[in-house]
């Protein structure tokens, strides 16, 4: 396992990381959680993502009671969460979702140090843009976040080019904090943000990337080629919006020829979609996410397939799959 720093800050992060989107709480337990975390760190995976929203929160208590359990020195393992979408979808109560504002946000810090057991989180994020508080406000209580010691950076997922841009220059302009990395979607169908939209910020304001999605919600792996197999993601409550996306007929056939290069290199479909995401070198961590133990080792073998990723491969790769990304 390599490590690459956060964009411009000095912090480093595992090229692999391990998510909790959809799996915590909702098809791994605590004690899975902790199996499969032991495992990705033994592995060299330092980095673990969550957000406040994710199984309404349960997902960061999973996580907490792992890492309580295995009891890692803190200065080993690096920690995220994400706020915007609020824990109670069903309210209609003001300032409790879809959010950034300050009463918003102060609150949220809070409630994922509680539910994660931990005195401060290493990477907040603004989970999605806000275009009802000025980016000022957010930025302002972001800093103070830091400030506070509540957290370490501060970031973006899913905001576009303009609007982070706006966000670093107020922080520029008053002093505060910066943000340090955006959380975007990556992969071999969905490219269009991280290699052109953000293409000035890199050297600009020196952000960094944690990229989503490698596998895009499982469409790489495979094994939606037939239809949405049971237990597979696709049959998550909650998760029905997934279905038209898993289920692409010209992608899926595109598969086809993607695995005659992952069998060229020894390797899985999956570890090659997660090694070409890996394989940017403005991605600072590649997130993955598994259900259980054996899908994570297969994802974590990507990091052995990322230096085998030559000019002449990665244009084969291009010649599959650019004609059908976005």
């Amino acid at each position: 396992m390599q490590y690459r720093r956060l964009g411009r800050s000095g912090l480093q992060v595992s090229e692999l990381s391990l998510g909790s989107w959809v799996t915590y709480h909702n098809q791994v337990d605590a004690s899975a959680a902790r199996e499969m975390m032991a495992a990705a760190f033994d592995a060299g995976v330092n980095f673990f993502d969550n957000a406040e929203a994710y199984a309404g929160g349960q997902s960061e208590v999973v996580m907490g009671a792992a890492i309580k359990a295995l009891n890692w020195p803190r200065l080993n393992f690096v920690v995220s969460t994400k706020f915007f979408w609020g824990l109670d979808k069903e309210s209609t109560a003001p300032n409790r979702k879809n959010t950034l504002n300050r009463k918003y946000l102060m609150r949220a810090i809070d409630g994922s140090l509680q539910r994660m057991g931990l005195d401060f989180i290493d990477l907040v994020y603004c989970h999605r843009p806000d275009p009802h508080t000025p980016i000022e406000e957010t930025v302002w209580a972001m800093s103070d976040m830091i400030s506070a010691g509540k957290a370490l950076y501060w970031g973006t997922s899913e905001w576009s080019a303009q609007e982070i841009r706006a966000a670093w220059e107020i922080a520029d302009r008053h002093h505060l904090h910066k943000p340090v990395m955006e959380q975007p979607q990556y992969h071999l169908f969905h490219r269009q943000r991280v290699e052109q939209e953000y293409a000035r910020l890199y050297e600009d304001i020196g952000l960094g990337l944690t990229t989503w999605s490698p596998l895009a919600s499982g469409l790489l792996t495979g094994k939606y080629r037939n239809g949405i197999p049971p237990d597979s993601r696709g049959t998550v409550a909650g998760m029905g919006f997934l279905v038209e996306r898993l289920t692409d007929t010209a992608k899926n056939a595109a598969l086809n020829s993607l695995e005659v290069v992952a069998d060229d290199l020894g390797c899985s479909l999956s570890q090659l979609a997660i090694a070409w995401a890996a394989h940017n070198p403005r991605v600072s961590s590649v997130i993955t996410g598994a259900s259980r133990l054996a899908q994570l080792h297969d994802n974590l073998g990507a990091v052995n397939v990322i230096p085998k990723l030559t000019p002449d491969l990665l244009a084969r790769i291009d010649q599959i799959t650019l004609p059908l990304a976005n």
